[in-house]
């Protein structure tokens, strides 16, 4: 089956009190709509749909080549924001995946999970669920006594007893294509004036259609960037993932902690990184290098067993064997 992504991207992300567009918020160097593009590049070759709004050319600058974009004219809700991609999507695949841009955390593995299941099943579509104690205002999972979705309540209609649920909707969805694109036009305006793509479920429940759920395990995936303190939490998340990938791959940190590595960066083994380094943008540092402590590396070619400590370079090529202490 051939999977259509429609990530949404038209957010203001008020909350960020930023001029930058909320999913060109940089993390580890690399602004967070990139991230969502990554994995789902890893699970379709579709290019995905991106749907824009606030700041449509900056972000639409920032997508270039890797994605198509639709615009959202209004901010009239997520079934909305997918209707807007209705042109551009219609006919290019059995299954719609649809993302939100904010979700730099999501693993290329989990969205995979979600598409198989849908697969698997004569479903309306398939969602992502996630058990958690702090529901961070995500809508509560109502189960029908099949194990399907019955309902998706959002945190400020739930009732007591529904915010005493654990199941809350993280917001990646895989559709039956032609199921989607015949209902939205079915979503009802809501008090607030928006059109929910959540009242998805309902609708499917009314015409005998189920709704499948994968509950997430790692919690951290679901995390959704709203606000300055979520962008430090998705940073830690990405970085505590590029320092293990290197260490996995027989990078020696003193401590990781303290080690800054940006995604473009390549790390031959037998590297030492000390405490307190940065190291970004098109960098390579070849086998047997001492890194640190105190040093910024910045799209830089470091040799073999060369040694850097306490200094700063940028844009320039280290030959082996070369001691650097001190200096920028």
């Amino acid at each position: 089956m051939t999977i259509l992504p429609i990530i949404l991207a038209g957010g203001q992300g008020t909350r960020m009190q930023s001029a930058l567009p909320k999913v060109l918020h940089p993390i580890a160097g690399k602004a967070m709509i990139q991230y969502v593009l990554d994995a789902v590049a890893d699970v379709t070759d579709e290019k995905p749909i991106v749907v824009v709004g606030h700041g449509a050319d900056k972000v639409r600058d920032a997508v270039s080549e890797r994605a198509m974009t639709a615009v959202q004219q209004q901010q009239l809700g997520t079934a909305d924001a997918v209707e807007a991609a209705r042109a551009l999507a219609q006919g290019k695949g059995n299954l719609v995946l649809v993302a939100y841009s904010d979700m730099p955390c999501l693993r290329a593995d989990t969205i995979h999970r979600i598409c198989e299941l849908q697969q698997q099943n004569a479903s309306a579509f398939s969602m992502l669920t996630t058990i958690q104690e702090d529901s961070h205002g995500f809508g509560r999972i109502l189960r029908n006594a099949d194990g399907s979705v019955a309902a998706i309540v959002e945190e400020a209609q739930a009732t007591a007893e529904q915010l005493l649920i654990k199941e809350c909707n993280v917001g990646l969805y895989c559709f039956d294509a032609d199921w989607l694109w015949e209902s939205l036009p079915k979503i009802k305006l809501s008090p607030k004036g928006e059109y929910y793509l959540t009242d998805l479920v309902e609708i499917a429940n009314q015409e005998n259609r189920s709704v499948q759920a994968l509950i997430l395990t790692d919690i951290e995936e679901a995390l959704g960037v709203n606000t300055r303190v979520h962008l430090s939490e998705a940073e830690a998340v990405i970085r505590r993932r590029i320092n293990l990938q290197w260490m996995s791959r027989g990078v020696t940190m003193i401590d990781p902690q303290t080690t800054y590595i940006s995604p473009e960066v390549q790390i031959e083994r037998d590297v030492t990184i000390y405490p307190n380094c940065w190291i970004e943008g098109k960098t390579l540092i070849q086998t047997g290098s001492s890194i640190g402590p105190f040093v910024l590396i910045s799209n830089c070619s470091i040799g073999k067993n060369a040694m850097l400590q306490t200094t700063a370079v940028r844009n320039t090529i280290i030959p082996e064997n070369e001691v650097r202490i001190g200096g920028l």
